[in-house]
């Protein structure tokens, strides 16, 4: 890896070369992000997650540009095509598409018509057109003529001589760089109707992309990928371009000025390179990379959802009654104990068609007397609202919960389910999985494909191996800031520990089973494939609650723990006197215990596990009401106040359950009365928020709200297309061999809170 790789991260994340060093050489040593964020804040100057991960990624971006520049040079010494002045260019390219075009003109190609040309030797002619002034072409073109090599006529010469200066043009890497930049601040996604299926209802969905376009760089990435979704669904035609004739008009002023008039035959050639050569290969190009900004936004959007939903406030340990809802078949009902054991399950039906109140009704009191229950989870699945209902009738003193069972169904099928539960079928397993949710979220959620569990945008539609690395990234992330309880965790949990793994989750657990509870964190290293490195980047973020230790409840490594033992000696206190006692604690002076890889940064997380050993990070659990007798979306009307729960953000705002089986939409512009630009800065899933009803369409199964204070009752019917983002900005214009200046600033942007009447459904796929 060039030495200079750790410079160019640090100027790309404005941080310092030594902060991205120590960050490369702890993952060489094996570290973990949550581990080196957490306990190696001296090494790395205090870098968080975001940047850790930040900074693994883009080495990982630079290795492949580094293998790829190799590659090519190795295969360019093999051909004798390489001189120094472009091994140079080559080693100092510095992204994979200039890398590429460098390349271009020397990569293997099929026969094309500039090579066939050539072998009808109008390369001279070509030369000359393309480079020399003054001159009768027409003349040069007739003593081109050879009609042995093919060449029959001056025309044939002309045009065989424009395809080699076409292809020449189209592989100047100066002309493709310059180009990119110009469909970057310039180019127009824009998508229309396949003719034939403005009446196909597929196509409905896609309505308001019959007709679209906007500034390709700063469209939001769900508009764009709806939009490739029509395409590839093929309901609509999608194209990415920047005006073609002020495109063309460019090129023929950086490559004929200055020269006299007589350039037809120039001029003649650049309007080929650029609609045959170069348009079609720079819009693949740039599909595919505003594919990825799309694809990138999304999944960001997708992993703070799926963070904020895993670290939702739990109930906590308590007997839990968890309800899966059914009508039919009736609603099946389980029994949890405070550590989520099953212990009951039956089935109820107090809901159409057999109506069973009574029934239902004494079953529910009997069982809560009989099991202690303190909460009643019920998943908000068909007849979720109807069960809701029904239990909230009974009186009952303590919480009811309606809980988000997405994904519940996919753990209730897998194979971690049939081995917890091998004797109970998939709605019993499904009960489980949605009072263990309310109990603790994060431990349930970590059992289900994260993607399966409902809080993302297009996810089917993005690139699903950034998709698994991000999300994959969140869970442990969540899992490891809150740390898990070593000897009640399940392994489906223990395998997100830091330097874990599904193996060693197994064989702890099974340790567990053999020899009962751990008493220290040194017995850990009594577990098969734990190796010093592995208990190293584990340890801290284990906790053993009642424990011989009490440092083994914290989030203390114990490689600091002589530290803490010659802080409690110092003042002639033991340990559990020190954590117990704040006054006792205010007697350590920190900057005494700096030494070596010990700064004031581990110091002051020591004293803070100390006052609260194994604090987690997660909020207080608060029930959410939803409104009474608000149950259908019939009986919503324009200026209704609500109470609901956020259940998804996105990059045009949030989705809202008021308890009506369809979640509502709060539009980016609805979200706040100060302009936004992030929904997710106001919002996040599973909060609990007030909200207004300002439209309804009962056909469509859709509700527009508000969260602005004094919001109107009612708004316009008027309908408009999604609103443009613009970003100005004047083209890049002039410049030698169709290139242009790069200056000129992009403009404002569209004022996300305008009073124009709009669509609150518009950004919406059905």
């Amino acid at each position: 890896m060039p030495e200079s790789y750790p410079e160019v991260i640090a100027l790309e994340q404005r941080i310092e070369p030594r902060q991205v060093e120590a960050v490369l050489k702890l993952f060489e040593e094996g570290a973990t992000v949550p581990f080196i964020a957490r306990y190696r804040k001296e090494a790395t100057g205090g870098l968080d997650e975001v940047q850790i991960i930040a900074i693994r990624d883009r080495i990982e971006k630079l290795k492949e540009l580094h293998k790829r520049r190799e590659a090519i040079l190795n295969t360019m010494r093999e051909h004798d095509q390489l001189t120094p002045e472009l091994e140079k260019e080559i080693n100092a390219a510095d992204t994979m598409a200039h890398l590429e075009d460098l390349y271009l003109p020397f990569r293997p190609k099929r026969r094309t018509r500039a090579i066939i040309a050539k072998e009808k030797g109008l390369e001279d002619l070509a030369h000359k057109i393309y480079d020399e002034d003054h001159i009768d072409l027409l003349a040069e073109a007739e003593k081109a003529v050879d009609p042995e090599k093919g060449v029959d006529s001056v025309e044939f010469a002309l045009q065989g001589a424009r395809d080699i200066v076409a292809e020449w043009i189209s592989e100047d890497p100066d002309v493709r760089a310059d180009l990119r930049h110009l469909f970057e601040d310039e180019a127009t996604i824009s998508s229309t109707v396949v003719k034939g299926k403005e009446r196909d209802r597929d196509a409905h969905k896609y309505k308001d992309y019959f007709n679209w376009s906007e500034k390709a760089f700063s469209a939001p990435s769900h508009r764009v990928l709806a939009a490739l979704r029509g395409a590839d669904e093929g309901f609509l035609t999608v194209h990415i371009h920047p005006d073609e004739e002020a495109t063309i008009d460019m090129l023929e002023r950086g490559f004929t000025n200055g020269r006299d008039d007589d350039t037809e035959q120039l001029k003649l050639s650049i309007r080929d390179a650029y609609k045959r050569l170069i348009a079609p290969s720079l819009e693949n190009e740039f599909r595919k990379t505003i594919k990825k900004r799309a694809d990138e936004a999304a999944v960001q959007v997708f992993a703070q959802n799926l963070k904020d939903l895993m670290l939702a406030a739990p109930l906590g340990q308590k007997p839990v009654l968890a309800i899966d809802p059914g009508l039919r078949t009736g609603c099946k009902l389980v029994c949890l104990t405070a550590q989520g054991d099953l212990v009951h399950t039956e089935t109820i039906f107090p809901l159409p068609p057999r109506n069973r109140k009574q029934d239902a009704a004494e079953t529910v009191r009997k069982l809560i007397d009989k099991y202690k229950i303190e909460a009643i989870a019920i998943g908000n699945g068909t007849g979720g609202r109807e069960a809701f209902a029904f239990v909230r009738t009974l009186g009952l003193k303590i919480p009811l919960v309606m809980v988000n069972e997405s994904g519940a169904s996919v753990y209730s099928a897998s194979k971690a389910a049939r081995e917890e539960f091998p004797d109970y079928d998939v709605t019993v397993r499904g009960a489980i999985s949605i009072g263990r949710r309310l109990m603790d979220p994060l431990a349930e959620l970590v059992k289900i494909d994260p993607k399966a569990i409902g809080v993302g945008q297009y996810q089917h539609d993005v690139d699903q191996k950034l998709l698994k690395r991000s999300l994959d990234d969140v869970v442990v992330s969540a899992v490891n800031s809150v740390g898990v309880e070593v000897n009640t965790a399940s392994p489906h949990l223990l395998q997100y520990v830091s330097g874990l793994g599904g193996k060693i989750a197994r064989s702890i657990a099974k340790y567990r089973e053999t020899h009962g509870a751990f008493k220290t964190r040194e017995d850990l290293k009594s577990i098969e494939g734990m190796g010093d490195k592995t208990y190293e980047l584990a340890a801290g973020f284990l906790r053993i609650q009642e424990g011989e230790n009490p440092l083994d409840r914290s989030a203390v490594h114990p490689e600091r723990y002589p530290i803490v033992e010659k802080m409690a000696s110092d003042i002639g206190v033991d340990i559990k006197a020190l954590m117990d006692d704040a006054s006792l604690r205010d007697q350590i002076d920190l900057a005494s215990y700096v030494e070596g890889d010990v700064g004031l940064p581990t110091l002051k997380d020591i004293m803070t596990e100390l006052a609260k050993p194994g604090r987690d990070p997660r909020d207080e659990f608060e029930a959410v009401a939803f409104a009474e007798g608000v149950t259908e979306i019939s009986q919503l009307e324009p200026g209704m106040e609500l109470p609901g729960i956020v259940t998804n953000v996105t990059n045009f705002g949030a989705f809202v359950d008021i308890g009506v089986h369809q979640d509502g939409l709060v539009h980016i512009s609805e979200l706040s009365d100060d302009f936004i630009q992030n929904p997710a800065d106001v919002v996040k899933v599973h909060q609990q928020v007030k909200v207004k009803v300002l439209e309804v369409d009962v056909d469509r199964k859709r509700i527009a709200l508000t969260m602005k204070s004094g919001a109107p009752s009612q708004r316009s019917n008027d309908r408009r297309p999604p609103r443009n983002d613009n970003r100005g900005g004047g083209p890049r214009g002039g410049g030698n061999r169709g290139g242009g200046n790069r200056g000129g600033g992009r403009g404002g942007r569209s004022d996300n809170s305008s009073g124009d009447s709009y669509n609150p459904f518009a950004d919406l796929l059905s």
